[in-house]
């Protein structure tokens, strides 16, 4: 099952125990303006489980971190940084998902943009294919309308019509 993945949002594993949000957000920051820090806690332990997640406020700044904190070592553990999924829905006690449901208006707005562009663009693509396929009948209707009246010509006068058929073939 394929999600999209938060662009400036990223995972972090491997973290050591000593590893906090501050110390997560101190190695991070150094790439952009950090948005949030998450590390989630075990809930029988009360630590972290090894793992974090740190949202940038710009996707440029998530790239470069992930380059360059990928495969890095934070308290003499190689760090595993990628773009994080979005949370799964979850069933039981919480019955949905940690995040609250405007959380995602931002990318429902450009998804809704995006949509009424494609949509405009298919309107105008169809728009200039019906004005295409009108001019291609009307040439075809005068082409055929004037040899109706080359037709008619050479009926009124037989002698015109020889000419016009020898320039035709001379031509």
């Amino acid at each position: 099952m394929n999600q999209p993945v938060q662009k400036n949002t990223l995972y972090v594993g491997g973290l050591a125990e000593e590893v906090d949000e501050k110390i997560l957000h101190a190695a991070f920051v150094p790439f952009g303006e950090v948005k949030d820090v998450k590390t989630p806690l075990d809930q029988a332990t009360q630590k972290h489980r090894s793992f974090g997640f740190v949202t940038f406020l710009e996707r440029e700044d998530a790239a470069a971190a992930m380059d360059n904190m990928d495969g890095a070592e934070l308290f003499g553990r190689v760090l595993t940084v990628n773009y994080a999924f979005p949370e799964r829905i979850k069933g039981g006690e919480q019955g949905w998902a940690a995040q609250p449901i405007w959380a995602d208006a931002d990318t429902w707005f450009e998804r809704q943009q995006q949509e009424e562009e494609m949509q405009r663009l298919q309107a105008e693509q169809r728009a200039a294919m019906q004005t295409a396929e009108k001019l291609h009948r009307d040439k075809l209707a005068a082409e055929r309308e004037g040899e109706k009246e080359e037709e008619a010509d050479a009926k009124a006068d037989p002698m015109a019509a020889a000419e016009a058929q020898a320039l035709k073939q001379s031509s």
